[in-house]
């Protein structure tokens, strides 16, 4: 009666831990870092978009954005990143990203082809290679690959049957960034293979010092086909909306017109008081500058607090810990109920493989909440599982 294609997959990782945890008293005050949810405040001038267009919730959204929110969406790639990029046929908004990174397997994937993707990774690459009836690849993505996956390694057979390649940098969970070498390796591969890379890059505007260098910039500089890469960005992280759904994908005519054309049929497309208040924090740049500010003061506590951890990471970006353990649920566990700190398995954002589960041996931290309330978890954390200071 039902469909069994996703039968064999686990619970998802957040439904998993709530099986883990709530089963236990929390040893202290709830203390939530296990989602990536923005906890810093979004520009209060976003509200009053949204009320000025509020009549606008009695219209049906344009699908494929407003020419607005393409314009500014094709200028900010222009000054962030110095890609050029149509707006009218190489931009398409997206109802969050998610549903972009799902959806492109689906409108651009062959079935019986392969699609790699890093491991960890973000669970959405996997659907939606088995939704398009393709055969998901995990690549390791750890310490001895400078946790970035090495495609370079796999069998030919593989990336010559591989359609797409999912990656994402700044890194979730590990928060580190492909550099220019990283990128040209890859768009390399991918023309030699013919396979497209599918780049998410939502957490490209949280990082220390210097930003990221995107795909996309990348792919153009080298001459790459136009069709070669597509990039994925969000305002959730950038503007601390998680809530506002909306992001958008940019790359090739081709590839943008099946997207199009699929999200015509199937999508959700952002209501337009959303896109109004999408049009204007494209354009707005301050905002972003002072909530990376925040970030960049909890990276120096996290090193502060964890400097002297035996193979503790310092983050260079994204808003995550990636915290060496020797068993993450246990770990977890002991934390919940001596604490009350809520953190994630790092197991529950990857598969099991033949060598294992890389990330077996780490807790996924997030570094979204106010300072203070940061600094109270991070020690708690700190004198629970690594001894105190």
């Amino acid at each position: 009666m039902f469909p069994e294609r996703f039968s064999n997959l686990p619970a998802y990782a957040f439904p998993r831990l709530r099986a883990l945890l709530d089963v236990h008293e929390p040893g202290g005050e709830v203390r939530h870092m296990s989602i990536g949810e923005p906890k810093h405040a979004f520009p209060a001038w976003v509200t009053d978009v949204i009320v000025e267009h509020a009549a606008e919730f009695g219209r049906y959204p344009i699908n494929e954005g407003t020419p607005e929110l393409r314009a500014a969406i094709a200028g900010w790639l222009k000054r962030r990143y110095d890609a050029d990029v149509d707006p009218d046929t190489q931009i398409l908004a997206l109802n969050g990203t998610r549903e972009g990174l799902y959806n492109a397997g689906i409108a651009l994937c062959p079935q019986g082809s392969t699609v790699l993707m890093p491991n960890p990774f973000y669970q959405v690459y996997m659907i939606s290679a088995i939704s398009a009836a393709a055969e998901p690849v995990f690549v390791p993505a750890t310490d001895t690959t400078g946790h970035l996956p090495d495609f370079t390694t796999l069998p030919v057979d593989q990336l010559d049957r591989a359609a797409l390649c999912y990656i994402c940098s700044p890194a979730n969970p590990q928060g580190v960034i492909a550099d220019e070498a990283y990128w040209q390796a890859l768009i390399e591969l991918g023309e030699k293979h013919d396979f497209q890379i599918l780049a998410d890059e939502c957490y490209s505007e949280v990082y220390r010092d210097t930003p990221p260098v995107g795909a996309l910039q990348v792919a153009q500089a080298m001459g790459a086909n136009a069709e070669r890469v597509l990039t994925f960005h969000s305002l959730s992280k950038r503007s601390n909306l998680p809530g506002l759904r909306s992001g958008f994908v940019a790359g090739g005519p081709q590839s943008i017109a099946r997207l199009k054309q699929l999200r015509a049929y199937a999508g959700a497309p952002i209501p337009m008081p959303l896109q109004r208040a999408s049009e204007r924090l494209w354009a707005d740049e301050e905002h972003v500058v002072e909530n990376r500010a925040l970030y960049k003061a909890k990276y120096e506590l996290a090193d502060r607090i964890f400097g002297n951890v035996p193979g503790y990471m310092s983050p260079n970006a994204g808003m995550f810990l990636w915290l060496p353990v020797e068993d993450g649920e246990e770990a977890t566990l002991k934390l919940w109920k001596e604490t009350g700190v809520r953190v994630l398995p790092g197991s529950y954002l990857s598969r099991d493989t033949a060598d294992g589960n890389p990330g077996q041996g780490f807790i996924r931290v997030a570094l979204v909440a106010p300072y203070k309330d940061t600094e109270t978890g991070l020690t708690l954390i700190r004198d629970c599982l690594f001894g105190q200071e």
